[in-house]
């Protein structure tokens, strides 16, 4: 898990669904995503595990399943595998 190394498809991604977990954008430029993703200290994880784990002590998760975990609105796809976790 690493925390403020946000690459070009961290950037993208979040700049793709970001309306999932906010009402409006918050950021519309990579530039912009990426100082956002910095200041409220998104993890990116390596794989569904790591979001589980990551999520296990951070949340209360108890009775979700791995797909509804991962459909959390907190919970960010990448498009390789890896996870990008934006808590609000």
């Amino acid at each position: 898990m690493s925390s403020y190394e946000y690459d070009d498809a961290c950037v993208q991604a979040f700049l793709e669904q970001q309306l999932q977990l906010f009402p409006e954008e918050v950021a519309e430029t990579p530039e912009e995503a990426e100082a956002f993703l910095e200041d409220c200290l998104a993890v990116v994880c390596d794989d569904k595990q790591e979001v589980i784990s990551y999520l296990e002590e951070e949340m209360d998760i108890t009775g979700m399943d791995e797909d509804e975990i991962l459909k959390a609105e907190e919970v960010f796809a990448i498009g390789d595998g890896r996870y990008l976790v934006v808590e609000g």
